[in-house]
């Protein structure tokens, strides 16, 4: 890893991983030694700190009052383990308690005023920043067409971020056509001094063309324009070589760990 790589690892830590600084309106944080639970969202969070400070049955313990908590409340609950986090046991003793690994992911991040660009879309593109519910449902059948699942909950999560916190929340889509071929959305942490680059999807006929790389460039000006100085994504396979080319760093991979109720 390179220095610049090492540095933006260590604003990771510091600043960025776990959740908002404030809780969004119907979400509580509740402390649980080393962790931070996060309730009330379409599932929990576990966010715990780079080294939880426990071991072996102690970890066991800490773990199965997290699936438990959530278990009496008949919801699924995510924890996120990142590839640097100790102890290296953890992933092993997630596993043995019901957990289940998603889709591993590369943290990457990024100095704003390094991506922040005029975007360069494709002739016949339209971007628009939205914030109706309407337009959110259009985002949510877009994201499950490209990912094969049911995600009309993501309509109700960005309506309600974008209603309880409009000036922390910008929600993008690229239409064709009267077709929205592209999104994405930013959640800023002004406090924080970071932005979480999220949701960005180009249908499959529409990739190659720019469009996410604009999208970017878009989010990262919307960001420069706070005085928001990092940016972070949680990138799939996909995204990571067109995000490195832009300049962002790979810092550290992350791993949800999912554990739902069999309800």
């Amino acid at each position: 890893m390179t220095d610049t790589g090492d540095a933006l690892r260590a604003v990771y830590d510091e600043r960025i991983r776990g959740g908002p600084h404030e809780p969004l309106p119907g979400v509580v944080y509740e402390r649980d030694g080393p962790v931070l639970r996060s309730v009330g969202q379409f599932r929990g969070f576990v966010f715990p700190p780079r080294d939880t400070g426990v071991r072996g049955a102690a970890l066991d313990r800490l773990i199965a009052r997290q699936r438990d908590r959530f278990a009496e409340r008949g919801e699924a609950v995510e924890w996120r383990s990142h590839e640097h986090d100790e102890p290296p046991e953890l992933p092993g003793r997630l596993l043995a308690a019901g957990f289940t690994p998603e889709q591993r992911r590369t943290v990457l991040l990024a100095r704003t005023s390094e991506i922040a660009q005029e975007p360069d879309l494709p002739e016949g593109v339209v971007v628009r920043r939205v914030t109706g519910e309407r337009d959110m449902r259009r985002i949510a059948e877009m994201q499950s067409e490209v990912w094969g699942g049911d995600l009309s909950w993501l309509a109700g999560v960005l309506t309600g971020r974008t209603a309880a916190a409009p000036e922390e929340t910008v929600v993008l889509t690229a239409e064709a056509a009267g077709r929205v071929v592209c999104t994405a959305w930013t959640f800023l942490s002004l406090e924080g001094g970071h932005a979480g680059l999220r949701g960005g999807t180009t249908l499959p006929g529409w990739r190659g063309r720019g469009i996410y790389r604009s999208l970017v460039a878009l989010r990262a000006k919307a960001a420069a324009d706070r005085g928001v100085p990092y940016l972070h994504v949680e990138a799939t396979a996909d995204s990571r070589p067109v995000l490195a080319r832009l300049g962002f760093h790979a810092v550290t991979t992350m791993t949800p760990y999912v554990w739902t109720p069999e309800s």
